[in-house]
């Protein structure tokens, strides 16, 4: 009988990673993994690894996906306060455009490196975009 090699077999898998933690961590622009780095190296420039324990976040992808998010959160807020608004009180259009406009702006600048963070904290806890526990490629997605 041939003996089977089971030197080159993937490692198992470490526990499960919690989405909600992660996520939370994120949304305090926290490392997903530990909760005490930094997750930003600038305003919305996700740091390469974890300043505390090193995890890497260069993985992730968010792309798109956290100004969509913010613009239908600001939308459904600004929209709703404004219906609100105008079915109490009779008002001036240009209240609108001196006050509705400057708080979407806020709350869209404010909300932004959070819902990212929550993004990529998604990503890292569902092993997304390369942050599998294998580690089988570099930062160019070149095998190492």
């Amino acid at each position: 009988m041939p003996v089977i090699d089971t030197t080159d077999s993937l490692p198992i898998e470490p526990a499960h990673r919690d989405i909600g933690r992660a996520m939370m961590r994120g949304l305090a622009c926290k490392c997903p993994a530990c909760g005490n780095g930094s997750m930003f190296r600038a305003y919305l420039k996700v740091a390469d690894a974890c300043p505390d324990c090193g995890e890497e976040l260069f993985h992730q992808r968010a792309d798109d996906a956290p100004p969509y998010l913010v613009i239908f959160i600001v939308g459904h807020i600004i929209v709703g306060l404004m219906l609100h608004i105008e079915m109490v009180h009779r008002v001036n259009p240009t209240f609108y455009l001196w006050t509705m406009l400057p708080l979407a702006t806020l709350l869209c600048l404010w909300m932004l490196p959070r819902v990212k963070g929550a993004v990529v904290g998604l990503q890292w806890a569902k092993r997304m975009h390369g942050f599998d526990s294998h580690g089988t490629r570099d930062q160019l997605g070149e095998p190492r």
